[in-house]
């Protein structure tokens, strides 16, 4: 008794299809029903890859080296045995290749603030797969949710100089799906403004002039007042 095959089903046997460049990956192409031999062929944008045979209905295992991007492209499996015309095809799979996160920029349209100011610092790293989720600190502390950006684009987040305290250091966080890989930026300050510096100046300026007229008035009055006096009481 003859049976035809049931549809393969294709998996990745590593469990995954995010994979990095220079790995080696291996799927599996399997009908559950049908009458063996089975020949099964794989197919990368519907291009032979390679065909195996089976005496039986076990899997079929297609081992894989990601060498470039378009190694991650379309796959899909036939299978065909003696009765089934034109084979019955698979699912198909994607892999996404994973890249390593390079450290992130942290950077401003402006290095100088002055209280009661808004400015924005932005994040981003120019390189590693998407998408890349960024967090903001100042010191150590957190100033940010995660900001989880599916484009190559930055991350912004908007402050208000309030004190001298928000002249601190700044730094950004950047991390995606490649695994132990997190990446903190260069550290960014924001400097107090040189009008901000110049409001003080006139003060001093006014106080040491206020300063020096007094030590120039009793010097006067100590020549022209008390010293005459002084010699009219003898």
């Amino acid at each position: 008794f003859a049976e035809m095959l049931s549809n393969p089903r294709l998996i990745p046997v590593q469990g995954t299809l995010n994979v990095v460049m220079k790995q080696n990956v291996t799927l599996s192409c399997h009908s559950e029903s049908g009458s063996p031999p089975v020949r099964y062929t794989l197919f990368k944008h519907n291009q032979k890859v390679s065909t195996l045979k089976r005496p039986d209905l076990t899997p079929s295992l297609f081992n894989l080296t990601i060498n470039s991007a378009s190694d991650v492209g379309e796959y899909k499996c036939k299978a065909e045995n003696n009765i089934t015309r034109g084979g019955k095809y698979s699912n198909s799979l994607n892999f996404t290749l994973i890249e390593p996160i390079s450290k992130p920029v942290l950077s401003s349209p402006t290095s100088q603030a002055k209280k009661g100011q808004n400015v924005t610092l932005s994040c981003l790293a120019e390189n590693g797969s998407l998408p890349i989720t960024y967090i903001f600190f100042k010191g150590r502390q957190s100033i940010s949710l995660p900001m989880k950006m599916q484009k190559r684009e930055a991350a912004v987040i908007f402050l208000f100089i309030n004190s001298s305290g928000d002249f601190g250091t700044y730094k950004c966080r950047a991390e995606n799906n490649f695994r132990n890989n997190t990446k903190y930026s260069n550290s960014f300050n924001f400097t107090l403004a040189a009008e901000e510096r110049s409001h003080s100046q006139p003060l001093i300026i006014s106080l040491v002039l206020i300063l020096l007229l007094f030590v120039i008035g009793f010097a006067l009055a100590i020549k022209f007042f008390i010293i005459p006096s002084y010699k009219a009481s003898k």
